[in-house]
């Protein structure tokens, strides 16, 4: 958030963690979060977007993002160590829950079972995935090999050694070197970078 330019306002109660964290972010408090008060006397009620990145304690998190939902936050992201905590999270006000956790343990897996660099899981069952260009691509234009009739995902853009990524056009000309970056549902996708 630094880095992109906003104001950052971070609060933990443990000492250690702020004095760390003092030389990289614009303002860091040691505070309490769970007290309303103090995050009233701390001005975080001017914030427009908060994140409870809590994941020690659901009483905390909870009791924190409560707090955060009374300040009138217009905002709220916060972490869920469980699924039970993320339902309590989003009945108290909470507008994003995410889970780290299981959302990395899923990326990891499809990334070492097979040809997929990178993989982003969007939540309606779309994904985008950066991979390694199948056999059946290689030496071939995508309108050539027909990637979309036959398997349902677009490639949206081609790298290629030593070149930057382009958007793909169906006279790309795909080689053994080059990785795609392709959309579809995440079926698909998946099926898709299974190919040899």
């Amino acid at each position: 958030m630094v880095r992109l330019g906003r104001q950052v306002l971070a609060i933990d109660r443990d000492p250690r963690l702020v004095q760390e964290f003092s030389s990289r972010l614009t303002r860091v408090v040691e505070a309490d979060t769970t007290n309303a008060d103090a995050l009233a006397q701390l001005g975080c009620g001017e914030f427009p977007v908060a994140v409870v990145g809590i994941g020690t304690s659901i009483e905390s998190s909870v009791l924190t993002c409560s707090n955060l939902v009374e300040l009138g936050i217009g905002q709220i992201w916060a972490k869920a160590i469980t699924p039970a905590h993320g339902t309590i999270l989003e009945r108290i006000g909470v507008h994003k829950v995410i889970y780290p956790e299981s959302d990395a343990g899923e990326r990891v897996a499809h990334l070492v079972s097979g040809k997929l660099i990178d993989y982003i899981e969007f939540d309606d069952g779309f994904a985008i995935a950066k991979m390694r260009a199948p056999m059946e691509t290689q030496g071939f234009t995508l309108g050539e090999s027909k990637v979309r009739q036959k398997y349902g995902v677009t490639v949206v853009g081609v790298k290629s050694p030593g070149r930057d990524f382009t958007y793909a056009q169906a006279d790309t000309r795909v080689s053994s070197q080059d990785l795609l970056i392709v959309s579809g549902s995440t079926q698909l996708v998946e099926r898709f970078a299974a190919r040899p």
